[in-house]
This record gives C-alpha cells, sequence and structure tokens, in this order.
C-alpha cells in the first residue's frame, strides 16, 4: 500500500494499521500460542453480518445491479467472492448463474480409464463405468458437467497458450457459446481485452488421491464470480468479499484472501 505525501494523517494511520495487522497474519502472529488451531478477530467494521441471506449480502457488495453492470468493462476484472473450499465456491457460483436471464449451456465431459489400466491393475473394469468416472469431481479438473451463459466470467484450468495470455487461472468473460469451441474475451492478466477461443482438450487430473488414471475431455473452464483462496493468488482486485464458511487453513491463506485488495474500503 502506497501512503501519498499531504493525506489525511488519521486516513495514514489507518492505512497503516490495516497494513500492520495483514503483515502479522501473514507472519502468523495473531490468535496467540496455539495446538494447531488458532482464533484470528477480524475488525467488526470490515465484517458482513447477515443472519437470513449471507451469501445474498456478499452478492449485493461485490456484485451490485449485476443485470445493469455485468456488459461493462473491467466489472468483473476487478472484483470476486472467495472462500476456502470448492463446494462453497460452487455454491456460491450456481446462485449467480441463475440471476442472468440468458439462456443457458449445458456441456457433458466423455470420461474413460486408460487403457494400461485394464492391464496392470486387476480390477473389475465395470466399476468404473462412465457413470462413476463423470460423478468424480477433482481439484484443478472441470466437472463432467459444465453450466454457462453467455456473459458470465469463467476461469481457465490449464495452460494453452502462455505467450497470447492463456494461462492456468486466468479469467475470460464468455461472448458465444458453440457447440465445439467457446469464444471468450481475457480480463485478467495479460493481453486484457484480446478475444480467444477455447477448445475441448482431453485432460487427466494431477492428484495422487485416485487410484487409477482416466481422462476427461471437456472445456478446461470453471464459473468464477467467486473462486477458491488458491485460485485467487496473483488476482489483482478491487472489491473482494470473503465468505468463512468454513475455517480457512493457515495465516498464509487467511492473508492471500486479504491481501487481494488495495484498500480497507
Amino acid at each position: 500500500m502506497r501512503l501519498t505525501v499531504g493525506s489525511d494523517p488519521s486516513v495514514v494511520e489507518k492505512i497503516r494499521g490495516f497494513s500492520n495487522w495483514l503483515l502479522d497474519i501473514g507472519e502468523g502472529n495473531l490468535g496467540g500460542p496455539n495446538d494447531g488451531e488458532a482464533i484470528v478477530d477480524i475488525p467488526q467494521d470490515i465484517l458482513i453480518n447477515d443472519p437470513c441471506d449471507s451469501i445474498g449480502s456478499l452478492i449485493k457488495f461485490v456484485y451490485p445491479s449485476i443485470l445493469e453492470n455485468f456488459s461493462i468493462a473491467g466489472y468483473f476484472q476487478e472484483r470476486a467472492i472467495l472462500a476456502s473450499k470448492n463446494e462453497v465456491v460452487q455454491q456460491i457460483n450456481d446462485r449467480l448463474l441463475k440471476l442472468f436471464p440468458r439462456e443457458q449451456k449445458e456441456y457433458l465431459s466423455s470420461d474413460s480409464l486408460y487403457q494400461s489400466e485394464f492391464f496392470h491393475n486387476q480390477f473389475d473394469a465395470n466399476l468404473y463405468s462412465p457413470d462413476v468416472l463423470n460423478g468424480l469431481k477433482v481439484s484443478g479438473l472441470p466437472n463432467h458437467k459444465l453450466i454457462l451463459k453467455v456473459s458470465v466470467p469463467i476461469m481457465l484450468l490449464r495452460n494453452i497458450d502462455k505467450k497470447n495470455g492463456l494461462c492456468n487461472d486466468t479469467r475470460l468473460q464468455v461472448k458465444s457459446l458453440g457447440k465445439r469451441v467457446i469464444e471468450a474475451v481475457i480480463i485478467s492478466r495479460s493481453n486484457i481485452e484480446n478475444m480467444t477461443f477455447i477448445p475441448r482438450m482431453s485432460l487427466t487430473p494431477s492428484e495422487d488421491k485416485i487410484p487409477f488414471k482416466f481422462q476427461r475431455r471437456q472445456f478446461p473452464l470453471i464459473l468464477c464470480f467467486a473462486m477458491t483462496i488458491n485460485k485467487s493468488q496473483g488476482q489483482s482486485l478491487t472489491k473482494v468479499c470473503l465468505f468463512l464458511k468454513d475455517h480457512v487453513f493457515t495465516h498464509d491463506q487467511l492473508f492471500v484472501a486479504l491481501s487481494r485488495i488495495q484498500s480497507r474500503k
């Protein structure tokens, strides 16, 4: 955060206090001694307390008048809702998707086991039928069912073309939905406002939690009205809500979320 000469001393002091608070979180100095779990107090003035509809309150703060403003350049580029788990992120994204009056388009993946699995592993292939594979939700992999509408924000899950700004975690906004390609405009990182076409790709999970190899042919995309804290790293935002339905995992993760923004306001 940059302090400018001639600023109101009270404003400068508030900015400095907030900066120090963020640094203390990042260095693990808040919460006191702990045995693996600590409580960090969040200042009251940056909390949104709504016992009736917490998600609705977050949406109103981050995306005010969304149906009137979504076509404005930079609207999605500078704002997002963050959460610690994919399940919560999907809940928020699904709710925001329903707000859009546009016709939705559903894309289903084609999932299959690697042929080598049949030879190197002694198991009944029927246990891993396409229906079973379709139901797998794996971090870093798009779901079997991808539902999109024109104008919604999306995020890439793979490096496609680094030279032209199409990298993992790049955010885009949908312009048209075809059968074989999705047309979108880049709204984050480099090459902002460039138009591009995203094809289906054969993707494999990178994590080792699944005891067999399979591939999913799908568009390497997810909705990103909301995103996980980990996915927000490297994003430059000006308006952020952090939905703490679940605890964050570490001080570092909380620091990443809170430091996405440029001011306390």
